[in-house]
């Protein structure tokens, strides 16, 4: 179990029952007491209020009204948000819309500088459009949910992806690309990548891709993604945002249509 996975178990269990000892939680997370304890140090670090009580019966406890003052969302974890967000937009229907863009601002608002870069150079990487309505998607399949930490790593770094791609014959090839951007035209995802071995842009379903893993060290440049209407459909959104007021929901909801299939 990782650390932060640990400190979101220690979390829930001392909310959900009041009252836990250091043994208990070290039963429940897999760890030895010394290291529930430093858990719990770094968790009062993070701004969260855990009392101490000795004696039997004792124990520690949460303060139900304990707030965490360390934003401890990971940049994958905002940028799958915002992208659902945008998706549920491009299909068409964002029920409660004002709340979800309130509530993500706030969120983007909670991280420090480092992660809202980071976030800004993904957001750079993401086009959403709409789906023609002549595309088959009866095959459709699920997503692998280690592609978004994938995706982040290699967007970020710029690294090599290494994958296993299933092809719409249903023959499976090992594919090593450079990723350029993400294409979501819902219910379908892309990962827009260029093929060194073909020399050319190529689009990869991502619910056909399987065992994403980045090549630390090979490092690829930047190129420019030529979306145009010979490609596919896609609405890309504006970067009119300034660098001091970085908000992603504008800039997502502030797309333009281009092109149709």
């Amino acid at each position: 179990m990782s650390i932060r996975t640990r400190h979101d178990v220690i979390v829930r269990s001392l909310r959900r029952s009041g009252t836990a000892t250091v043994g208990a939680l070290a039963r429940e997370v897999g760890a030895s007491r010394r290291t529930v304890l430093r858990d719990i140090a770094a968790l009062r670090d993070q701004g969260f209020v855990i009392h101490s009580e000795p004696g039997r019966g004792g124990g520690l406890q949460l303060d139900p009204q304990s707030i965490q003052a360390t934003a401890r969302l990971a940049v994958a974890e905002v940028f799958a948000l915002v992208i659902s967000v945008a998706a549920t937009r491009a299909a068409g229907y964002l029920p409660f819309s004002s709340l979800a863009d309130a509530g993500l601002a706030k969120i983007e608002k909670t991280l420090p500088p480092e992660k809202v870069r980071d976030l800004r150079r993904l957001l750079a990487c993401l086009n959403v459009g709409n789906l023609s309505p002549l595309q088959d998607v009866s095959d459709m399949g699920s997503i692998d949910p280690d592609l978004l930490p994938a995706f982040e790593s290699a967007f970020l770094e710029r690294l090599h992806l290494k994958f296993y791609y299933r092809d719409a014959k249903g023959r499976q090839s090992c594919r090593e690309v450079e990723p350029q951007a993400m294409l979501i035209l819902p219910p379908l995802w892309y990962l827009v990548a260029w093929d060194p071995a073909r020399e050319d842009f190529r689009h990869f379903r991502m619910d056909r891709i399987s065992k994403p893993d980045v090549i630390n060290g090979k490092k690829f440049r930047q190129r420019h993604v030529p979306f145009d209407k010979d490609v596919c459909p896609y609405s890309s959104f504006r970067n009119e945002v300034s660098e001091l007021t970085f908000d992603p929901i504008v800039a997502l909801v502030n797309m333009r249509s281009s092109g149709h299939s």
